[in-house]
């Protein structure tokens, strides 16, 4: 036996957790969730079905110092557009400002009132890529104020593209924080030269070509709007390229995503084929209608990014000696003497 200290002991929390994307990445790196929380009843259908525990629901509705103890907190949160107007009013006249305002009533802030009670050494928040330039920059600078003045974290942000990884072409913001100075940086990732061909099913159900009618009325539509100079349309995807970004409304038409077929209409992703475009793996279980499946998806985090991130985070706080490791003895493979 020898013992070898090459696992990391690091707890996370899951917050807006959606179907666990983000648990995936983190689990992969040594982590363990201890809690995980997600209002959309169909998210944690599936959730439930592939870590054995549901979520709990609306963060609002949960006390944060019921929450357990965790070393880095995780949430993709939702962007939803709040005003900054009157905050120097407010501290003039002592009234609750920032996240301590809960009339704001945005769901940032309830990532804030987390972090405040329970201040882990560390978080990593998801969010869409306009976040930097909504209301002219001035939510992004609510949100980093934050973070950084009001709650003592050192920031760090990137905009990831996960077409490296896998073949969709899908940018979003990572905001890293740490509870002292860190010399962090997001890691560069390698191009796989990812291929949408590669990721799809060989014998898919006639369900998912379209229709006649539908098939029709795209072509209509992006020919009117075309006319028009503008760029709205369907998507007919290059095979040995990448997508458009899956989102949530491609359960509706499929159209920013349409496969080709020979001497057939073009056909939509299957749930399993989103489920590849979105790095989850095929033991992933997908326990719901298509629906709510293509929903779920789109809503959902790269997996394999995420995991990227996430190792370059612990080692990060390894280094730090922010973490602790996991010593675990290891059955060495024994040699004849020569």
């Amino acid at each position: 036996m020898k013992i070898i200290a090459d696992m990391t002991a690091f707890s996370f929390i899951d917050l807006f957790a959606g179907i666990g994307g983000t648990r995936i990445a983190f689990e992969r790196v040594g982590g363990r969730c201890l809690f995980s929380s997600e209002t959309d009843r169909f998210a944690r259908q599936t959730y439930k079905e592939n870590f054995g525990d549901e979520p709990a629901g609306d963060i609002k509705e949960i006390d944060e110092n019921e929450i357990p103890d965790h070393d880095i907190l995780l949430a993709g949160f939702p962007c939803q557009p709040f005003s900054i107007s009157g905050v120097s009013k407010r501290r003039s006249l002592n009234m609750p400002h920032g996240f301590r305002d809960k009339t704001k009533g945005t769901l940032f802030f309830d990532i804030a009132r987390v972090l405040e009670a329970k201040k882990p050494r560390a978080f990593l928040l998801e969010n869409v890529k306009h976040l930097k330039h909504h209301d002219k920059g001035r939510t992004y600078k609510t949100i980093r104020e934050t973070l950084e003045r009001e709650l003592g974290y050192d920031i760090h942000d990137a905009v990831i593209d996960a077409r490296f990884m896998v073949p969709q072409h899908r940018e979003r913001i990572f905001i890293a924080g740490f509870d002292k100075p860190t010399p962090f940086g997001f890691p560069q990732l390698l191009d796989r030269r990812p291929r949408l061909r590669d990721i799809l099913e060989t014998d898919v159900s006639p369900k998912y070509t379209l229709t006649d009618h539908l098939w029709s009325y795209l072509r209509k539509y992006a020919a009117k709007h075309k006319a028009r100079g503008n760029g709205f349309g369907y998507s007919l995807a290059d095979l040995d390229g990448i997508t458009r970004t899956l989102s949530a409304r491609y359960h509706k038409d499929g159209s920013e995503i349409l496969i080709p077929q020979e001497a057939r209409n073009p056909r939509r992703l299957t749930p399993r084929e989103c489920a590849r475009l979105m790095g989850f793996p095929d033991s992933f279980k997908i326990p719901v209608s298509d629906t709510q499946a293509y929903r779920q998806f789109g809503n959902s985090v790269v997996v394999p990014v995420v995991e990227k991130i996430a190792g370059a985070m612990v080692e990060c706080m390894l280094r730090g000696k922010r973490l602790n490791p996991t010593v675990r003895l290891i059955e060495l493979p024994q040699f004849e003497a020569p």
